[in-house]
């Protein structure tokens, strides 16, 4: 077919008074070139405009498609389908523009192979308005409707695939017939409303379907009576849209739901419904949502009895509403009462309604009915429920069932079943005033698995408010939450999160009287160790083994199950049993008494009494053990007190001496000494600030021996190697901050390497170029460096070459005097005061006193100068002082000789050393004549004046010279009167000289040693527990108890160890006074750990009680936090006065030094 021009074809009614109705037109073509304009529509009407004739017919032989199509022009008058085909079906049915179909025989059939399509006004009806008394069916691929509307008078049986609404209306009416009351869609893929499209019934309703169900938003609705919707997988209803079972103001009939008002037990359908999901008028539900997989509630779902069922979840947005709000019965089981004046009370259900008063005339609200436990009654109304002044109660809302609960509901929305406040005040047909009560809350039944309300969620049930006449309000309903699957132990998680609100109070009067009662909220019996409405764990401290809800179940766990350093722990599942479980307040206390790493020690040995006796007891048996090993391993040298030797042949006389070796050593004695013309001493302590070093003036005496020049340069050079280098230095002064012994034991070692050089310098490297004696130039011989053992104090010895062929060198022994005799040390506890009497010293003083007398006097001397200290030399000089008057002078003065304490200080140096002067009587009665003739040679070499007077005992004509002499930089004899003027200079070992200072000997050598061995070893174990305790806070407190100062609490163990296992009194005695220092200096550790302690338990254990403890139980717990760091400080404290002991004895091994009598002195 191919159309030209301008060509239509048309079987269109004729135009008249009332228009004719469109022919028929059948179009056998099957190829169109183009769209032929066909007209089949009926004719205008210009009697009735509207009423234009019925749509014609247009069949497709080819398509087989029939279409219906009035070209927009309105009629009321149907085209009529009498009867479809039914053998060979047509493939779509279109109707168009207005067309009006109508398929007027009873039980009929539409039936299309594919699509059933209503557009632009096109309305297809079933049956007859007055004659609803059959059922239709209508299939379908589709179901395509767009502002359209399909009417069905009787019953419908529709299946189709897909249904689309937009903007159309489907209202199925029954006809108020029993047996045609229930009408049936199926739609298996799709069914969507779309822009205020409706499906309405007014009887029961089923739509069935496999895919999804989509009210898309405002005004789409589906309703009915009784409403099922049943297996899609998902039904959505957008916000606006509503799902509504039975219809709102629908008038009474036999299709309208019966509510089972009188009843007081629960319908068996409610808690088992059946599974078929079939429409059934005799089941109590309005509305029912079965068997789909997701609901989600975005507009309004409500009914007077709804129940989803079989359904997995259940999403309520915010604006989505579940409701059955004054649903339920204007009657029922609680309905409240009336006055004669006609106010009424309120309805009862989960408690009591409330008083209707008037005049000052009450009546009681309804009565509360019903089971909390597993609630599903209607909420009762109030008022005459015939009459339109009633007010209803709440409906009832059931999610789940027992045997399949929803996996999960979330409600952002609302859950209502409120009931209904009355609207107004009614006049009665007595003109008196009428005031019903309000209705009561119905019931929310809710299968759950879980449960999340959210912030802006309500779940209520509540009562109406009473009339403002003096009603009363309706009570509150009830909700419950009947979980299905509660989990506990390890597998426990929270039921319901809930943030939102859930109300069951009752409604509002005008007084308090007309108050509702509040209606009940409750929930499933939770196992054992939970509690509460969601069944939440107990409260921590709390165990529960019983089944129930109530919070009092949840009993407190035994007070004495649980250590005072734990506290109650939350299980996962709560607590069922006791004991309680729970956990250590801090993870430095260990399970499962919470003590700390120190207190498990001590309590797997019974406790602090039992481990302290054990303790003793080990430290005894160790201690003696201790002592055995170190007299077998120093036996040799502490019993016989042998003498050392100290650079190669001299003999240190300082300590006992075996008098018998005196004639075997005499002979080298003197072949050394007749050479020795004269002794310089370094100026200098040999310090990192003040090293050593000479001055470049030559005394008088080597002047005859020496080139001038030459022994300026040769000083140049000893000047040069026995300075120090600044990083030495700095080193020493870090060391002095951190760890003053390391830093001792480093200015030692770099003194004993300058020593060293010097020693080598002078020895082999210098040319001897300063001598003038050929022979010792040749033979490198001529020039000695000497040093005391301590190394403060060196001095630099002049001999003869042998070829001067000179009779009056070297000068004769009383030519030198008065001699100058400087003590080493610095009156430290490590370097004290002593007099070094070496070979030729004793040699030369030997043509004056007997070597034998020579050597007991520096023996005693030296004993008296151990108890000198720095920074109390005023006081401890006294002494000294006395004892040469009292001992040593006495015996010496038989052979002419006297020693007086001196102060030597040159030009050059800013230290002051300290000596004897050597004189001999005969230079005392000169000394007499003239002052001021006599010249004294200064040690160093420099000559100053002697002004030093009179030397008599006494000393009295020294006084007024020494007034004179005390402000000059040279040498000065020492008295009583010029010891307030001694500068007491103190540095670090002064400052704790009340700890560590040199002291007599006492004697009882080894049980010394045994007692020091005890506390060294309780030493390293109460260190020990002491950083265990510590470690027991935290790693930080460790660190800082053991690194201010670095390892210092560490060190006094090895030390001590290394002290009491050394070979020979001198050695042993050099280690003893450096585990001393390491001792004292280990107290700032101690300090420390105390205070790390005290900062730490001060706060925690304040104002706390410890319980159970006896008050002479001693308990390691924080109050007695301090007993292992007070324990070890005292320690300490004890073992440096011990180890002063210990030190003198190995020291002082002749007792007879320290004694008054002088007499006895001199014959040991």
């Amino acid at each position: 077919m191919e159309r030209a021009g301008n060509g239509r074809l048309s079987a269109s009614g004729g135009d008249g008074y009332a228009g004719g109705g469109g022919g028929r037109v059948s179009v056998d073509i099957y190829s169109r070139h183009s769209d032929p304009k066909i007209f089949f529509n009926g004719g205008r009407s210009f009697g009735c405009p509207e009423n234009a004739g019925a749509a014609g017919t247009l069949y497709d032989v080819i398509s087989e498609s029939l279409t219906i199509d009035n070209h927009n022009k309105t009629t009321y008058t149907d085209t009529l389908l009498l009867e479809f085909p039914n053998h060979r079906l047509f493939t779509n049915l279109y109707i168009r523009n207005m067309a009006k179909v109508a398929v007027p025989l009873r039980w009929s059939r539409v039936q299309v192979q594919g699509l059933i399509s209503l557009s632009n006004g096109g309305e297809l009806n079933f049956g007859l308005p007055r004659y609803a008394s059959s059922e239709f069916e209508l299939f379908a691929e589709e179901l395509l409707m767009s502002n359209s509307a399909i009417k069905v008078y009787g019953a419908l049986r529709m299946t189709v695939k897909v249904f689309l609404m937009l903007k159309s209306r489907m209202f199925i009416d029954g006809g108020g017939v029993t047996i045609l009351g229930t009408s049936m869609l199926e739609i298996s893929n799709l069914l969507v409303l779309k822009e205020s499209s409706v499906i309405q019934s007014n009887g029961n309703l089923g739509v069935h379907g496999q895919g999804l169900l989509n009210l898309t938003g405002t005004g789409d609705t589906i309703e009915a009576q009784r409403l099922i919707l049943s297996l899609f997988y998902s039904i959505q209803v957008g916000a606006g849209a509503v799902l509504r079972g039975p219809l709102q103001n629908a008038s009474t009939g036999g299709l309208t739901p019966k509510l089972y008002c009188q009843r007081q037990d629960c319908p068996v359908e409610l808690l088992h419904p059946p599974e078929d999901c079939n429409v059934n008028s005799s089941l109590p539900f309005t509305l029912q949502i079965c068997r789909v997989e997701d609901i989600t509630v975005e507009g309004l779902i409500k009914g007077s009895v709804i129940q989803f069922h079989l359904a997995r979840t259940v999403l309520v947005r915010s604006s989505g509403t579940i409701s059955a709000d004054g649903m339920g019965c204007k009657g029922g089981v609680g309905t409240g009462r009336f006055l004669r004046s006609g106010i009424g009370s309120g309805g009862g259900h989960g408690g009591k309604g409330g008083s209707g008063c008037y005049n000052h005339t009450c009546i009681e609200g309804g009565e509360s009915y019903g089971n909390a436990d597993l609630p599903c009654e209607l909420g009762s109304g109030s008022g005459n429920e015939e009459s339109t002044d009633s007010v209803a109660g709440g409906g009832i809302i059931v999610l789940g069932s027992l045997e399949h609960p929803l996996s999960s509901l979330s409600l952002e929305g609302s859950i209502t079943t409120d009931g209904e406040s009355p609207r107004k005040t009614l006049k009665g047909l007595s003109n008196s005033s009428l005031g019903p009560g309000g209705g009561s809350g119905g019931t929310v039944l809710l299968f759950l698995r879980t449960l999340e309300i959210g912030r802006s969620a309500i779940l209520s049930s509540i009562g109406g408010n009473g009339s403002l006449k003096g009603g009363g309000g309706g009570s509150g309903g009830r909700i419950h939450f009947h979980w299905s699957d509660i989990p506990t132990g390890d597998v426990y998680h929270p039921v319901a999160i809930v943030k939102g609100r859930v109300y069951v109070r009752g409604g509002m009067g005008i007084i308090e009287d007309n108050i509702g009662g509040n209606g009940t909220l409750t929930g499933k019996a939770c196992p054992e160790g939970l509690y509460g409405l969601f069944c939440e764990e107990c409260p921590s401290g709390t165990y529960k083994n019983v089944t129930g809800s109530d919070k009092a179940l949840c009993h407190l766990c035994p007070a004495n199950d649980i250590p005072h350093r734990a506290v109650y722990v939350t299980v996962r599942g709560g607590v069922a049993e006791t004991p309680c479980p729970y956990k250590c307040i801090s993870d430095r206390y260990h399970m499962p008494h919470c003590y700390t790493t120190l207190e498990e020690l001590i309590y797997t040995f019974g406790g602090p009494w039992l481990f302290g006796v054990l303790l003793v007891v080990v430290l005894l048996l160790l201690a003696l053990v201790f002592s055995v090993a170190r007299m077998k391993f120093v036996s040799g040298d502490e019993l016989h007190g042998s003498a050392p030797t100290q650079h190669g042949s001299q003999i240190d006389h300082s300590f006992p001496f075996l008098e018998s070796l005196n004639e075997v050593m005499e002979t080298s004695r003197v072949e050394e000494s007749q050479g020795h013309m004269h002794r310089i001493y370094f100026l200098g302590p040999n310090t990192f600030s003040e090293p050593w070093h000479l001055s470049h003036t030559p005394p008088e005496e080597i002047k005859e021996i020496v080139y001038e020049a030459a022994f300026n340069g040769f000083v140049d050079e000893v000047n040069v190697i026995a300075a120090y280098q600044w990083w030495e230095g700095a080193i020493y002064i870090m060391l002095s901050v951190l760890v003053y012994p390391l830093a001792w034991s480093w200015q030692q070692s770099r003194r004993r390497l300058k020593f060293q050089k010097l020693r080598d310098f002078v020895r082999s490297e210098y040319d001897h170029s300063c001598l003038r004696s050929c022979r010792s130039r040749a033979l490198y011989e001529g020039l000695k460096v000497a040093a005391t053992p301590d190394l403060m104090l060196a001095h630099l010895d002049f001999f003869l070459g042998g070829d001067e062929k000179r009779s009056d060198l070297p000068p004769q022994v009383h030519q030198r005097l008065p001699m100058p005799l400087i003590f080493g040390g610095d009156g430290s506890y490590m370097a004290y005061y002593s007099l070094q009497s070496d070979d030729i010293l004793t040699s030369l003083l030997s043509q004056l006193v007997p070597p034998t007398t020579w050597y007991r006097f520096v023996a005693g001397l030296n004993a008296q100068l151990r108890l000198v200290q720095q920074g109390k030399l005023r006081s401890t000089f006294r002494s000294v002082m006395r004892w040469i008057e009292t001992h040593g002078n006495p015996a010496l003065k038989r052979h002419g000789v006297r020693v007086d304490l001196a102060r030597f200080q040159a030009l050059s140096s800013s230290s002051c050393q300290y000596g004897i002067l050597v004189h001999t009587i005969a230079d005392e009665v000169a000394s007499t004549r003239s002052d001021d003739e006599t010249e004294q040679q200064h040690p160093w070499g420099t000559q100053i004046e002697n002004h030093s007077g009179d030397f008599r005992e006494n000393f009295q004509p020294l006084r007024s010279e020494i007034n004179h002499v005390r402000h000059r930089e040279c040498g000065e004899i020492i008295d009583i009167g010029s010891l307030q003027f001694l500068k007491e200079e103190k540095d670090v070992l002064s400052l704790i000289s009340f700890l560590i200072h040199n002291t007599k000997p006492v004697g009882h050598q080894d049980l010394v040693g045994l007692v020091i061995s005890v506390l060294l070893l309780g030493d390293l174990t109460l260190t020990l527990l002491t950083l265990l305790q510590l470690y027991s806070i935290s790693l930080l407190e460790v660190f800082l108890a053991m690194f201010i100062l670095p390892l210092s609490i560490i060190f006094p163990f090895p030390a001590g160890v290394s002290a009491l296992f050394s070979h020979g009194p001198r050695r042993s005695a050099s280690r003893t006074r450096v585990y001393a220092l390491w001792n004292v200096t280990s107290l700032v550790n101690v300090v420390v750990a105390f205070v790390c302690g005290y900062v730490h338990y001060h706060g925690s254990s304040s104002g706390k009680k410890i319980p159970y403890l006896q008050p002479w139980n001693i308990s390691m717990d924080e109050n007695e936090w301090w007993i292992f760091p007070v324990a070890l400080f005292l320690c300490k404290v004890l073992q440096s006065q011990l180890v002063n002991w210990h030190v003198a004895n190995l020291e002082i091994q002749d007792y007879s030094l320290y004694s008054d009598d002088s007499e006895l002195f001199w014959q040991s």
